[in-house]
């Protein structure tokens, strides 16, 4: 293909825009501030990241899905009535679904709901052409081995040619170690029993993929991108060694493993880390001194990114996060239903889950290039950077001794965990902020209907497992909280001043507060202090707050503050964080405690629940 400049830019004589032109102008936004504060992001693998990265023009294409091909459009079967489990995936097919995921209640990814252990494929997969669609099978529990052959066994009896049946069987016993912390035997004997297990699958007739390297554990107990990468890439390791152990070449073994990745709602980082596990797979099998084979890849969007409140935003998240799983290169992408975390989707979540994949193909038709992102600079310095600690981590992963080794001495974990412990901090100060949760929540909103909550009791976890958690719970507890008060809690906005020199304050109070279920009007303003003293007395809340500028509070912030507690005020805080010298003239009055950008705001949520009477 010949690159064109743009035709414009040539009749008019105009010269390329260079990075060196970017900076120019950004030096008169930035006026003086940093850039690299500004405008270079730091992820938790520990890269730096350019807002302004240079194209590389001579990138070369990560070779994933075909140019032109779809992906497949899987969805769940995961309803324990067999009956209705059937009546949903035939409504799926129907409405535009190419795949099935058969995921049974003991698999990490079932959230509480699946097929139940033993379920008649009979009964579930009635109808059902198989040999026209991608079927997968999510096992768990170190049941892998029975459900597959289940799956085998009825592809048998209802004569279809396993050769041309098109089944991902997932056999993964080291996502079950992750996920339930113990192996129920000794990892070479177990490596054995699923080396065997893929050779009567063989045996049969299938083609494959039979194993699985699965991300999602290691994604939902907090792992970063690069974490999840390497997990993958030393299960898939440990996989190509248990095949060679069983006298499997290496070519042949490398095509019965597929790799399976979570697409969250950063959308340049998810692109980046599915062309990465290309290049990295790719690297493994240079060095294993083998020809690089296409590796089947999976997509599933982030459980951990999703959110009980305000869930219709989880309708944009899922979107980003399935854009970016497709131009990544996924063969197969699932959509969550934006409901999965308050219980079992309905159809009317399945539909939009679909039809969230059906848009991206057939209106934006977004497979019809392979690799689109390849040469973006921003892409590009992604993947590499990505590509390099993944494969970093993962020679620390073998020179410890292997997959199975860092699960059973819980190193992995423990890196896990402090990574997760950076993330919690950003979502407690809202440096990662939620949309709908820590940031603009709705108090009063029309939950959608799920055909089964989801148990409000804790899942246990066992000791040295990787528990699942989804970064938005800890706000979800507070809302819980306040929601479960005898009386709703409310704070009294004390607007000072003109209204100009409260609004952006009051607004920032107003969605603060309320993220912790603290309801927060922001009045008009008040003529003066008896009338301001006169509204906190008829809110019927004990809890006030200071709203205005820093001038302003230095001039009736004091006296203010006195007059609420005479009124009775049992708690007076004040939004912003004026200097030391005003917050020390301001303590005298009764202004306890400040509300800021930055703040942790779990912890002064929690204190303001209080000061609010629960």
């Amino acid at each position: 293909m010949t690159t064109l400049p743009f035709a414009q830019d040539i009749a008019r004589g105009l010269a390329p825009v260079t990075r060196a032109d970017w900076l120019k102008l950004v030096e008169g936004v930035l006026k003086g501030a940093p850039y690299d504060r500004k405008l270079v992001t730091r992820t938790y693998e520990g890269l730096a990241l350019d807002a302004l990265p240079e194209r590389k023009a001579d990138a070369p294409i990560v070779a994933g899905r075909p140019a032109g091909a779809p992906w497949v459009i899987s969805m769940r079967v995961d309803q324990g009535d067999l009956a209705a489990a059937h009546a949903q995936a035939l409504e799926d097919l129907d409405g535009g679904a190419s795949g099935l995921a058969l995921v049974y209640a003991c698999a990490p990814s079932a959230y509480g709901f699946g097929l139940p252990d033993g379920a008649d494929l009979g009964v579930v997969l009635k109808d059902v052409l198989l040999d026209l669609i991608e079927t997968r099978i999510e096992s768990g529990n170190f049941q892998g081995r029975e459900d597959v052959l289940a799956f085998a066994d009825h592809v048998a009896g209802r004569g279809f040619d396993p050769k041309g049946i098109a089944a991902s069987f997932g056999l993964n016993p080291l996502g079950d170690f992750a996920a339930h912390g113990t192996l129920p035997m000794a990892w070479p004997l177990l490596a054995k029993r699923f080396a065997e297990t893929s050779a009567i699958l063989a045996a049969r007739g299938f083609a494959g993929p039979f194993a699985r390297a699965d991300g999602g554990v290691f994604h939902a107990a907090g792992a970063s991108d690069a974490q999840e990468l390497a997990a993958v890439l030393a299960t898939m390791v440990a996989y190509l060694k248990a095949y060679a152990e069983a006298g499997i070449p290496v070519a042949e073994a490398a095509t019965r493993i597929e790799a399976a990745l979570v697409a969250d709602v950063n959308q340049t980082a998810t692109i980046a880390k599915f062309r990465a596990i290309r290049l990295l797979w790719g690297a493994v099998l240079r060095e294993c001194g083998v020809p690089e084979t296409a590796l089947r890849l999976h997509a599933t969007t982030a459980w951990r990114s999703l959110t009980r409140r305000d869930p219709y935003v989880n309708l944009l998240r899922n979107t980003v996060a399935g854009f970016a799983a497709g131009v990544g290169g996924a063969d197969s992408v699932t959509v969550l239903p934006f409901t999965q975390a308050l219980g079992l989707p309905d159809a009317f979540a399945r539909r939009l889950a679909r039809n969230t994949q059906v848009m991206l193909l057939e209106e934006s038709n977004v497979h019809r290039v392979a690799d689109p992102a390849a040469g973006a600079g921003a892409v590009e310095a992604h993947t590499d950077g990505l590509a390099e600690k993944a494969w970093d981590l993962f020679r620390t992963i073998e020179k410890r001794g292997g997959m199975a080794d860092v699960l059973e001495d819980r190193w992995l974990k423990a890196e896990i965990a402090e990574v997760k412990a950076k993330r919690d901090a950003d979502v407690a100060t809202r440096r990662a902020p939620i949309t709908g949760t820590s940031e603009f929540p709705i108090l009063v909103q029309e939950m959608p209907e799920v055909l089964s909550p989801l148990s409000p009791e804790p899942v246990p976890v066992a000791d040295g497992a990787l528990a699942p958690s989804r970064i938005a719970e800890a706000f979800e507890v507070l809302r819980d909280t306040a929601e479960a008060a005898p009386k709703a809690p409310s704070v009294f906005l004390a607007t000072l001043g003109p209204v100009a020199a409260f609004t952006a304050r009051a607004t920032f109070a107003k969605n603060f507060f309320e993220a912790g279920g603290i309801s927060a009007a922001v009045p008009d303003g008040f003529a003066d202090l008896d009338a301001l003293v006169a509204a906190f007395k008829a809110s019927g809340t004990p809890f006030a707050c200071l709203v205005s500028s820093d001038e302003v509070y230095g001039a009736e912030g004091a006296a203010a503050a006195e007059a609420l507690k005479a009124a009775g005020a049992a708690a007076v805080w004040l939004a912003g964080k004026p200097a030391a010298e005003l917050q020390a003239a301001l303590a005298p009055a009764g202004v306890t405690d400040f509300i800021f950008a930055g703040c942790d705001a779990l912890e002064t949520l929690t204190r303001a629940q209080a000061a609010a009477g629960i």
